[in-house]
């Protein structure tokens, strides 16, 4: 009996293994370029720089503002 159970599931794994393995079809995508024309001067300038470049302008204003309001809190003490 404890022969037939093992045979049983031995065969039971290989069947499914041979069953879950199946070739799925290929879908083929189509990817179109826009050109996209840009009339105001400053959106190339702002092209020209780098993600980080323009990130770093926005943090830094943000940053100056804080400070800003820090130092207008505490008082000039001049």
């Amino acid at each position: 009996m404890k022969r037939v159970f093992i045979a049983g599931v031995i065969l039971f794994f290989t069947g499914l293994s041979f069953t879950s393995c199946r070739d799925t079809e290929e879908k083929e995508t189509v990817v179109k370029e826009v050109e996209v024309e840009r009339e105001q001067p400053e959106d190339v300038e702002e092209e020209r720089k780098g993600i980080l470049e323009r990130a770093g302008e926005k943090v830094d204003s943000k940053v100056n503002k804080e400070i800003d309001e820090e130092i207008d809190k505490i008082g000039d003490d001049n």
